[in-house]
């Protein structure tokens, strides 16, 4: 039996990605990919499915159309490609495999489909850029955030992950996808240097006991370290891990978080913190969410570092300011997804999800 995954075939040569989505042939190298918002190379996953795709292109002599959200295929060829692509995840018999696969089809779906629309920086569409007038700030060197992105929210115009590394760049908050290997082995690798003690996850885990901002220093003065001169440092930054994707794919990623955990550091659970001043983010206008108690990635980073501020550990870094540089963003973004929705005579309003309000 033949696998279906050597059917497709390659026509692209190692190092780079090509699409004739838009008629005309072009490279996309590392630079091109680093451009939408990481600091990776090409993931070998993602090339492998854009190699794919572009050889059944071949096959069928018809050039790949996108379109809609997502950066969907569009056509006979989405037809023939769903055909391919079914085959292939059903040939895949390991469930890490599979999820690879998914990911990894995931987001080059979306990277062919947003070339030449989306700004690489912002991911609104061109005319709605935003750039211009989001404001660059330093974050704190003694944290580093890791903005673990489910593959269905890569490119999406109102996420609000991608407002960190505009802000704070790349090194600073670092995009991790879901599912794809060469990312998450980045991170698990930073976490393995850091140690248990400097990673945690903001996510409200209610099956383990709720830990707060105070928490971070209690397992800091545990240590023999010197916990004031590496607040000064920087030296082996608080790695915050933020996951952004629907509430329900959360719960997804949050499980794989903390499989990998226990096998890095043997033991069950990740360190969780709960946010005490959790407030409606400014998206909420746009994007409400299921309870009073969840809000947008972006946001719960202003949460964290206000409260993380309010600790005399903390307090001389600065972090208020940044908070306010991130909420500043957000408000930027909301703007521009405004105007868009106006301009295409479509309501600034959404349905509220719940009825309980933070009084």
């Amino acid at each position: 039996m033949v696998n279906p995954r050597m059917e497709f075939r390659s026509s692209v040569s190692s190092g780079s990605i090509c699409s004739s989505s838009s008629g005309e042939e072009a490279v996309i190298g590392v630079e091109e990919w680093q451009g939408w918002g990481t600091s990776s190379a090409v993931p070998a996953m993602v090339m492998e499915v854009v190699q794919n795709l572009k050889g059944l292109e071949e096959d069928m002599n018809a050039q790949m159309s996108f379109g809609g959200l997502g950066g969907k295929l569009k056509g006979n060829f989405k037809v023939q490609e769903d055909k391919k692509h079914r085959a292939t995840y059903k040939a895949l018999a390991d469930s890490e495999e599979k999820l690879q696969f998914f990911s990894a089809r995931q987001i080059a779906c979306r990277l062919l489909g947003s070339r030449g629309y989306l700004c690489q920086k912002c991911w609104l569409a061109k005319e709605d850029c935003m750039c211009s007038k989001v404001v660059p700030s330093m974050l704190w060197n003694g944290i580093r955030f890791w903005v673990y992105m489910h593959p269905k929210d890569f490119l999406r115009q109102n996420n609000t992950g991608k407002v960190l590394w505009q802000i704070f760049g790349v090194q600073a908050a670092t995009l991790c996808l879901y599912g794809i290997h060469d990312h998450e082995e980045i991170m698990w690798d930073a976490f393995k240097l850091a140690g248990k003690c400097k990673v945690w996850c903001l996510y409200p885990n209610k099956n383990a006991p709720s830990k707060t901002v105070m928490d971070i220093v209690s397992c800091e003065s545990t240590g023999d370290l010197d916990l004031d001169q590496q607040m000064t440092n920087g030296e082996r930054p608080l790695h915050f891990i933020l996951l952004d994707g629907t509430w329900n794919n959360s719960a997804a990623m949050f499980r794989r978080l903390k499989e990998q955990a226990k096998l890095v550091w043997g033991e069950e659970g990740l360190p969780c913190i709960s946010l005490a001043m959790l407030g409606a983010s400014p998206m909420h206008r746009l994007r409400p969410q299921p309870s009073w108690d969840r809000t947008c990635t972006a946001a719960a980073a202003v949460g964290l570092l206000a409260e993380l501020h309010q600790l005399p550990e903390f307090s001389s870094f600065g972090l208020e300011e940044q908070a306010e540089a991130v909420e500043d963003g957000l408000e930027t973004l909301l703007h521009a997804l405004t105007a868009r929705r106006l301009r295409m005579g479509r309501s600034i309003t959404r349905k509220e999800r719940h009825i309980n309000n933070i009084c």
